[in-house]
């Protein structure tokens, strides 16, 4: 067996790399082979990680976007972690089949706990019960997170998600990966590097930001490379998805809101969304929406509404899903797909004073979507960052304080993805030493894996 590095380089695209004084469009020359990937949809984290870990479409493995409505429960659920929640074979359960002695470290892809990978590391804080929320990771084995954390320090968490986001996650897990593999030899290492989904969301692709950022991460790929080289590792690398640049939210909820399908009760004066007793409502993430309808009825006459709206490029019902591979049943009864210039926020009150209070914290569960807000600072609050340092104060003191320092402002937002691009300079992209000139569909990617591993040409 070949020992293989997958180093997965969330947001890169080709469109990113025509610096050619990058580490990684020099290493490229190096009798290596760049293919463009034809995203899955929806073209998100936890859906395309899944299926290229799988080789299957969503509606055999089951991960529909990067959470779903649960019908039974009626809770919307978004980021759970069980790898329990595939619904298919992943590709070390494949290799093992071939090779019994084959092993595999799972460094920070999703759906990373209770998995039957060898050596897994993925974030997981400590929710204290006086309010606390601390960085912390999970591992398998348990005493790897004390090995780790030891030798790098805590997983810094804030760095990973939130408005404080920064290249030290990525390379705290690079730097991770390294040590898993020194005391563990993989044969196959999965290793996620964020770093530029976020960048490129909060800043357009052309901004000097961007710029910069490639060049940070670039460095971070350069280490984990001339490492992974050093030890007859062979490297690959790819991307989940390219981002474009978007400028108009479309706010979801509300429209379903003003046709009288949510239903919404308040507390404290604040509003929360029902889902249980809402006629409709959706779940947004990213360019996808899956809208769950109680009353099936009024389906088609709210299909015929929803494709006339400005932003909106399809809305798919019945075996329309199908042909996108999304005919699950933890996918929406109906599903919209973003213009390439759009995307759909959670948002459902009509008034700000009527947020929740979580809608202005960094809170991923209980949110009923994906929220990139939680990648600012609110610009309309003054002394921000003296605020946020009283609040952290106080918490420590042990007194309960509420983060609410996120803003309400979709506008603030300048990326996103999930629908395939129409540019192939804006598509994901697999680097290795395979060679052939055509792109690669997201479930080719398992196979090509598994033929560097057993060195099938």
């Amino acid at each position: 067996m070949q020992q293989t590095v997958v180093i997965n380089v969330v947001g890169l695209t080709s469109a990113l790399l025509q610096n050619s004084d990058l580490f990684i469009s020099q290493w490229m020359k190096k009798n290596k082979h760049l293919r463009v990937i034809e995203p899955v949809i929806p073209a998100l984290t936890c859906s395309a990680q899944t299926t290229y870990l799988t080789g299957k479409w969503p509606s055999e493995h089951g991960i529909v976007g990067n959470g779903w409505y649960d019908r039974t429960d009626c809770e919307i659920k978004m980021w759970k972690q069980s790898n329990k929640l595939i619904q298919s074979p992943k590709i070390w359960d494949l290799a093992k089949e071939i090779n019994p002695d084959f092993t595999c470290a799972n460094l920070f892809w999703w759906y990373n706990m209770y998995s039957d990978a060898d050596f897994t590391v993925t974030p997981r804080p400590q929710y204290r019960a006086d309010g606390q929320k601390k960085p912390d990771c999970y591992s398998k084995p348990g005493n790897l997170r004390k090995r780790l954390q030891q030798q790098l320090g805590v997983f810094p968490l804030f760095d990973f998600w939130g408005p404080k986001t920064t290249i030290r996650s990525s390379r705290w897990i690079a730097n991770a990966s390294k040590l898993v593999y020194t005391w563990y030899k993989p044969t196959l290492n999965l290793v996620y590097l964020p770093h530029l989904d976020y960048c490129c969301q909060k800043f357009p692709s052309s901004s000097e930001e961007i710029h910069e950022e490639v060049k940070a991460i670039d460095n971070v790929v350069k280490d984990l490379i001339e490492f992974y080289e050093s030890h007859g590792v062979k490297p690959v690398i790819l991307s989940e998805y390219g981002i474009t640049n978007v400028s108009n939210p479309i706010d979801i909820n509300r429209m379903l809101r003003y046709k009288g399908l949510l239903q919404i009760r308040e507390e404290n004066g604040r509003e929360l969304l029902d889902p249980g007793e809402s006629k409709a409502f959706a779940l947004a993430d990213h360019q996808i929406a899956h809208i769950y309808v109680k009353d099936k009825s009024i389906i088609p006459a709210l299909k015929n509404s929803l494709e006339k709206k400005t932003g909106i490029a399809k809305v798919l019902a019945g075996d329309e899903k199908k042909e996108y591979h999304l005919d699950h049943a933890r996918s929406g009864d109906l599903i919209l797909l973003a213009e390439e210039n759009s995307w759909f926020t959670y948002y459902y009150w009509l008034e700000d004073k009527k947020a929740p209070d979580f809608a202005r914290t960094v809170e991923i569960h209980k949110k009923p979507g994906y929220d990139p807000a939680e990648l600012f600072l609110d610009p309309k609050k003054t002394m921000i960052k003296p605020t946020i340092f009283l609040k952290l104060l106080q918490k420590k003191l042990g007194f309960r304080t509420l983060m609410d320092v996120i803003p309400l402002d979709a506008s603030l937002v300048n990326g996103s993805h999930g629908i395939i691009p129409k540019e192939d300079h804006h598509k994901p992209i697999l680097i290795s030493e395979l060679q052939s000139n055509s792109n690669i569909e997201s479930i080719e990617v398992c196979q090509h894996l598994l033929n560097i591993i057993f060195k099938n040409n």
